[in-house]
């Protein structure tokens, strides 16, 4: 179905190719998943399908690429339209109507199917989906994950033949996630649809491929196999496949249900092992944080630096507490009787379903939004009474879309003005970002990073100024595992410094490494509030590979179990 000839693509000023020497046959019908470190080329492969690459990326594409005969160098991606469907990292950058049932009708209209048929469609992917209940909601309203399915759901009514996904779950909760995959299931096992994906978090989808392409690196020729063999070589693996590695399981396990089977033996060990780590607890009183002036810049624009403040004023501005919070909008009641503390030196993962209110109660104790009842208070102040001027003294937010941050025409650019602006020393924003993804060139242009890189760039650019609180909104969006594991570093030294932090995600295995506390929302209210070991592992939804693989024992991470089993040697 799709071809790969001697494919190699370089965009101008790169020193080097993004691809090079792309020899590959994707068959008919296949799950094929697209699996490499951040930054080595899968979106660009991605695009190279749908006629994207170059066509609108610019860039040199040397080579063939074929997708049902037609090739791709002839035929732009209008003309590939009825033959492939594509979903980008970026589901914003995707949308052409206002409303959920617009946007699903849309790619048909541009088809020419007849009325009733586009009907029929659209109802068949609102269920399929689980967005019936959407279906006249302005999509600006919606989550950002229910803008992600939206965005599927928006390329699957046209009925293509290929379907290329860039990241179709990364910002799904693990619920939402499993639904689209198993839609993605029926459509190869019952239609013979051919499903193109790249995807980071492995741990979902990998037991689900037909076969596995690896990129190992920039411009280094792809691994295609079987998921087991690609995996055993893979320099990126979810944690049922580091846990076989760990035992030496032979073939690796990919399912937890897999896993399960063959780990009774490692359940022994580890019971004599002694009981579990408990959750990190929080320093009762933290390190000083340093007397760095506060970030300057994000969503409110970029102001002048002010003097340093002293560290235990810093300390202090750390401290949120909610009260009985409640946020309307319009006639979504979007949080509802909210109450929650979080500490210094305190992190604490926001978790829940789509929908939930995690990203509204981030926005809430930033104070971009005004809360319809109860009291928001971060270090004593009200942030929606509270001048943005002073504000962004105490709190730093990452949002989901890195690129709100992001308008320097160079990362070097970038990195002066986070340094500038934070009252740093120059070099400050960079080594943080060489910290959390090597091997980023000071040229390259913001927009032509991957979305992991973009991230990473968000992040470091926020941390400069280490502000005394930190919200970080699926900060896990786009990045490898191997870059999950910087970011972990990091802001667990930032949390062991006083800095409180508090995450929207949807990665439990971020979730598991890091936080003292879960907080799981639904509908908008807190329906659990507790220790990380407690709260995940007794819910099936957010519990972590490592766990589920080990119940009823504790455990939460393969570092963890390694840990373990070397201290009782």
């Amino acid at each position: 179905m799709i071809r790969f000839e001697q494919v190699s693509v370089q965009y101008e000023g790169a020193a080097r190719p993004t691809l090079s020497g792309v020899d590959l046959t994707i068959p008919e019908g296949e799950l094929v998943l697209l699996v490499g470190p951040s930054g080595v080329g899968k979106s660009t492969l991605l695009g190279a399908v749908s006629g994207l690459v170059p066509h609108f990326t610019g860039g040199t594409l040397r080579g063939r690429v074929t997708v049902d005969g037609r090739d791709t160098r002839t035929h732009k991606p209008r003309e590939l339209a009825d033959l492939v469907g594509t979903v980008g990292q970026d589901p914003l950058s995707h949308f052409v109507t206002d409303t959920v049932e617009d946007e699903l009708a849309y790619g048909m209209e541009s088809l020419g199917l007849a009325p009733d048929v586009m009907r029929r469609r659209v109802e068949e992917t609102l269920d399929l989906l689980g967005l019936a209940g959407l279906r006249d909601r302005p999509i600006a309203t919606l989550s950002g994950g229910q803008q992600q399915r939206v965005a599927i759901g928006s390329v699957l009514t046209p009925h293509p033949k290929v379907l290329v996904l860039d990241e179709p779950t990364s910002a799904l909760d693990p619920a939402a996630a499993e639904e689209v995959l198993a839609v993605l299931q029926r459509l190869v096992h019952d239609l013979g649809t051919t499903v193109l994906m790249a995807e980071h978090r492995l741990e979902r989808v990998v037991q689900y491929a037909d076969q596995v392409v690896l990129l190992p690196s920039p411009g280094a020729a792809p691994v295609m196999g079987a998921p087991t063999d690609v995996m055993a070589v893979s320099p990126v693996h979810p944690p049922v496949v580091a846990l076989g590695r760990l035992e030496g399981w032979d073939p690796l396990p990919l399912s937890v249900r897999d896993a399960r089977r063959r780990a009774a033996a490692l359940r022994e060990r580890l019971a004599s092992a002694g009981p579990p780590p408990s959750a990190p607890s929080v320093p009762a009183a933290p390190a000083p944080l340093p007397a760095a002036a506060p970030v300057r810049r994000g969503l409110f624009g970029r102001l002048r630096t002010p003097a340093p403040r002293s560290a235990p004023d810093a300390v202090a501005e750390a401290t949120t507490r909610v009260e009985g919070l409640g946020v309307r909008r319009g006639r979504v009641e979007a949080l509802r009787r909210v109450t929650l503390c979080v500490a210094p030196g305190e992190t604490v993962a926001l978790m829940g379903r789509n929908g939930a209110g995690k990203s509204t109660l981030l926005a809430a104790l930033v104070g971009m939004i005004e809360p319809t009842t109860g009291t928001v208070r971060v270090g004593g102040l009200a942030p929606h009474r509270t001048h943005p001027r002073d504000m962004v003294r105490r709190v730093g937010l990452v949002p989901q879309e890195p690129r709100d941050l992001l308008y320097a025409d160079t990362v070097a650019a970038e990195c002066a003005a986070a340094d500038a602006d934070a009252g740093a020393a120059p070099g400050s924003c960079r080594a943080l970002v060489s910290e959390l993804l090597p091997d980023v060139p000071d040229a390259t242009h913001p927009r032509d990073l991957s979305e992991g890189q973009r991230l990473a760039l968000a992040l470091a650019i926020v941390l400069t100024a280490r502000p005394p609180l930190l919200l970080l909104d699926e900060p896990t969006r786009g990045l490898d595992y191997a870059a999950k594991a910087r970011l972990v570093g990091v802001l667990r030294a930032l949390a062991a410094g006083g800095h409180a932090i508090v995450l929207a995600t949807h990665d439990v295995e971020l979730a598991a490494e890091l936080a003292h506390r879960v907080v799981i929302l639904a509908d908008g209210e807190i329906v659990a509030d507790g220790p990380t070991g407690q709260v995940v592992v007794s819910s099936p939804a957010f519990s972590p590979q490592t766990a589920k693989i080990l119940a009823p024992q504790e455990w939460l991470t393969v570092a963890q179990v390694r840990g373990a089993l070397e201290a009782a040697v």
